[in-house]
């Protein structure tokens, strides 16, 4: 049974609304990513402090940051054709705005709980959300802007807010790899905004994909995955050249077997087959997460 359908079963009809546009599809999308960066931190044993430390990340990154994030979003595109992870979305709710500006701001004391680190990264993503989505700033309609922001926030700091969750600092690996998953993003993203193009224009959004075209986002999107391989594959080299590290190529190969198809058939594909493919690029970066937590991560538990 969908989540839709559970909720307007369980909820008053004016709450499904509000909870659909929090966009529950995205949750254990986007808490994979981030618990991936805890994993390379922690390592895969947990002690009960360690455990709560990761549920807490999720329910403020995953939920309350992201959830409003994208609430956020909904309210100032006033989207009617199908979005990411939310298909045939209701009409945005008076209050939505408000709604989601106040599930952000929940998530700072519980970021605070984290530490200092996770609270900074936290606080960043909140304000690249308002600076994404709220006019006049509003950069999801400023082609470059709005692939630079996702990029930092969803490919790069998600993954770094895993590791922050355990306030550890800074070292190379953690470096190479926010920037690696940063790139990933930047090649991500065009992918989401394709099947979308013609609604943008209508409403005067000026994104990357709109700028582009189909063919150069395309070929944006590969080139950017080639330079976050080369972070990746160049941190393995450098520290973790064994074996498990052969993931990393894997996740490469069905990059450039995805992409490679993608491109040469970009001209005849329907809107159907590019509204598929961002959720085939979804599966093909969750082995990426995968295969850089199994090359990289410790094997052996180390206390926080």
């Amino acid at each position: 049974m969908k989540i839709r359908t559970v909720m307007e079963k369980i909820l008053p009809d004016s709450w499904v609304p509000y909870i659909l546009h929090l966009r529950p599809r995205a949750w254990p999308i986007v808490a994979a990513h981030m618990s991936a960066g805890f994993f390379l931190a922690n390592g895969f044993t947990f002690g009960s402090d360690t455990l709560q430390r990761l549920l807490i990340a999720i329910l403020t990154w995953t939920i309350l940051g992201n959830g409003g994030t994208l609430a956020i979003n909904s309210y100032y595109d006033q989207d009617e054709g199908d979005i990411g992870y939310l298909d045939d979305p209701p009409t945005p709710p008076k209050y939505l705005h408000l709604f989601s500006l106040l599930l952000m701001v929940l998530g700072l004391p519980l970021a605070a709980y984290l530490g200092s680190r996770f609270l900074i990264v936290y606080t960043i993503c909140m304000t690249l959300s308002v600076i994404y989505s709220v006019p006049p700033m509003r950069a999801k309609a400023r082609g470059g802007i709005d692939v630079l922001i996702n990029s930092i926030g969803y490919g790069g700091l998600t993954f770094y807010a895993g590791w922050a969750a355990l306030n550890r600092p800074f070292d190379a690996t953690i470096i190479n790899v926010v920037l690696g998953f940063m790139f990933l993003f930047a090649g991500f993203y065009p992918l989401t905004q394709i099947y979308q193009m013609e609604e943008d224009r209508r409403r005067g959004d000026n994104t990357l994909a709109v700028r582009l075209d189909k063919r150069n986002a395309l070929r944006f999107a590969a080139a950017a995955v080639i330079i976050a391989f080369v972070f990746f594959v160049g941190e393995v080299t450098a520290r973790y050249f064994e074996l498990r590290a052969l993931g990393i190529l894997i996740s490469l190969l069905l990059w450039g077997v995805f992409l490679i198809h993608w491109n040469t058939h970009y001209a005849s594909v329907d809107n159907a087959y590019e509204k598929k493919g961002f959720y085939k690029a979804l599966w093909i970066w969750a082995v990426t997460d995968i295969s850089v937590v199994v090359a990289m991560a410790p094997l052996l538990f180390t206390s926080s």
